[in-house]
Parts: structure tokens; sequence; C-alpha cells
């Protein structure tokens, strides 16, 4: 009797999508913890403080108001209107309810986006250093990432060095400001290159501005919001990290038409909106004042002046950030290879961060630090590396 061999097989659109490197470390970490380790965790992305308390009531009274029905797949209309005047009035990019879309976290806006926008062949500018599910959701569209330095970018010309790394195929680019893990802010002249760039090209923009109220050096500027851009760009945003609702899964992107549409689409298609009832949590966060915002940028200040110091007192040269919640510290002292540096301080200090290599071939010598943690945790870490590198 013979055996017949099975057919079965993923969708070959998967064989170049691989799983992040982020959550293996972060799966490492908590086995040791579990294991009774101390770690000083500065290996995540995690805001350092918790939801604000009027956030969580307002998605409690929304449950006690039995708002647990279907929603439209767009996003409630209270939501879609104060997002649009949001859009509108903070980051100057004129917007109607119908031009946004609530998603499931930034995430979910940005996989609409390149879905929305890239087909099997096609190329994707990606300013490197880059987030790292951002080139696994380029391929997952059946397309090629193209890595463009951001530092030769910055040094020699945004417009020549996109030039460089384009090709025929080349179908978008993919900008993030402030910048995950190097925390760089682009400002209005280099966006101004790049939107030029877009439009001699005819290229798409997926812009990801995750960490648009983290700017301490410079000012945040939307791309979208230039002559031209607003129906050439597809913007993506977070709850996460402005108001501390990483595990709420709410975010938004804005775009013209026939962009939207496609959104809609893969939203419907795929997880039919956001839960009813987070979306009225999301309402409640766009009510938080600007005074409470900029407070929490402070802190997050003396958190980056804090680990800074302290990274650059035992000899890891690093670059005060401009935005976000990440040091990108040269650490070629502890070791060449960025994924053997981290295990390094791992295994020899308990210090849990992840290797530049994942962000990219340019970001190999460096690691990424969070400092989004309780002042003693970093004060905690700065000791641990001064007595390991003493």
């Amino acid at each position: 009797m013979t055996t017949k061999a099975s057919g079965l097989r993923l969708a070959k659109r998967l064989d170049e999508v691989g799983f992040s490197d982020i959550v293996q470390i972060r799966n490492k970490v908590m086995a040791l913890r579990a294991a009774g380790e101390k770690v000083h965790m500065l290996h995540g992305g995690e805001p350092y403080f918790e939801t604000p308390e009027p956030i969580k009531y307002a998605a409690i009274s929304a449950l006690v108001e039995n708002h647990t029905h279907y929603a439209p797949s767009s996003g409630i209309a209270p939501l879609r209107e104060a997002l649009a005047t949001k859009l509108t009035a903070k980051n100057k990019i004129p917007t109607t309810p119908d031009q946004v879309i609530a998603c499931v976290g930034g995430s979910q806006a940005l996989y609409g986006a390149f879905q929305s926008v890239l087909d099997p062949g096609d190329d994707a500018l990606v300013f490197s250093p880059y987030w790292t599910p951002i080139a696994d959701l380029i391929r997952g569209a059946q397309a090629r990432p193209l890595l463009v330095p951001t530092s030769t970018a910055r040094r020699h010309g945004i417009t020549a060095t996109l030039a460089q790394f384009s090709t025929p195929h080349t179908r978008c680019i993919y900008y993030n400001t402030p910048q995950n893990p190097s925390g760089i802010v682009f400002t209005r002249e280099e966006a101004e290159e790049v939107a030029a760039f877009a439009i001699e090209r005819d290229l798409v923009v997926v812009a990801d501005e995750a960490y648009e109220d983290l700017v301490y050096d410079g000012t945040h500027f939307s791309i979208a919001s230039l002559p031209g851009m607003a129906e050439r760009t597809i913007t993506c945003f977070t709850f996460s990290k402005t108001y501390g609702m990483t595990g709420w899964r709410g975010g938004y992107a804005v775009a013209h038409e026939p962009f939207m549409t496609a959104l809609r689409k893969i939203v419907l298609y795929s997880t039919n909106g956001v839960p009813t009832f987070v979306q009225y949590a999301m309402l409640q966060a766009l009510k938080t004042s600007d005074t409470e915002i900029s407070y929490r940028l402070e802190e997050y200040r003396q958190r980056r002046e804090l680990l800074v110091n302290g990274l650059n007192s035992v000899g890891l040269d690093c670059e005060p950030p401009a935005g976000a919640f990440y040091a990108f510290p040269n650490v070629e002292k502890i070791h060449k290879n960025s994924r053997t540096a981290a295990e390094i301080l791992l295994e020899k200090a308990h210090i849990a961060t992840i290797p530049g290599s994942v962000f990219g071939a340019q970001g190999e010598g460096h690691l990424r630090f969070g400092y989004a943690l309780p002042i003693p945790e970093i004060e905690a870490c700065v000791e641990a590396l001064k007595h390991f590198l003493a």
C-alpha cells in the first residue's frame, strides 16, 4: 500500500513572512522571570503609565449602556467626526469623517495601507533602521522592501538617496516620524523633499505617526499636510503610545479615495471593525488635555536624559533621541554583532534590549533600549551597566 504525499501547504505569500524578533526576545525574558531571575526590561515599547481612569470609565459606561452590538465597520460616527476634527486642527490634514477609518491598532492600519497599495512584484522604499514588522508587512503583500539608510539620506540628501535606492517597480515610500528605533524626527524641509520625490515619481506615501506626541527636539510634522500629498498619502496612527492603550488595540488611518475604499474592505473582511466599547474609550482619549500630554512628555524627557547620560558614562555612545522613547547607542564596545551584544547583556547583566540588526542592516552595532519605564528601573539598569562594564 502506498501513501500519497500530502498536498497541504501554506499560501506562498507567507513564505517570506517571519515572526517578530522582538516577540521572541520578549518570550525569553518572560522565561527568565518565570525562573525567578531579576531582569531589567528595557526591550519593550509600552508607555510607563497605565491607561488613564477617564478612558477606562468610558469603556465601562459603554458596556453598561449596552454599546456591545455591531457598529459600522469603519467606526462609530462620533469617533470618526472627532478624529477628523483632530486631524484637521492638530495635524493640518484637512479631513472629513468619510476619510477616516478606525482600525485594530496602528498595526492594522499599516497592514491595510500596504495591502491597498502594493501588488506582487512591487517595491517599497523604507527608511532604515525601521520598526521590524514593516518589512514583513510589505513581503506579505508579495512586494519587496528596499532599505534606505536614514543617516545617509540626511547626510547626502533625501532626494538623491531615494533616487539611488529606487527602482522602476517602486510603488510607495514608508515614512515614519518620529522613528522607531532611532528616535529621529524628520523636519518639515525633509518632509518636503520626500513629498516632492513622491509627486515626481507618482508614488504613494505610507506615513507612520505612532509617536506624534513624543517629540523633544524639533516639531512633529505630518507629510500629508503638504500641498498635493493628502491624496497620495495613507497616514496611520495609534492610541497606544500617547494614551497608554497598548492592549486596547485602537488605531486609525486617514486617506483619500481610492485608498479609503480599499481600507474599508480590508477592515470589513478581517475584523469587521474595532470592538464597539473600545471605540467609546478612543473617543474619550481624544478629549485628553494638551496639558496632560505635555506633562507626560516632560516625564519621558527626564527618562531620556537619565538613560542617555548613563549610557554615555559607560562608553556606549548615544545621541539623545529627538522623539519616541528609545535610545539607540553604539554597543560595539560589548560586541560588534548586535545579537551577540544583546545576549551578553541579558546573560551577564540581566538587561534585556533589542539587537539593532533586527531593525535592518543599518541598525547593526547598536541596541535599542526602551526608557518608557519608572525612573527607579532606569536607575537600576544604569547601575547594572556600570557594574558590568567597569
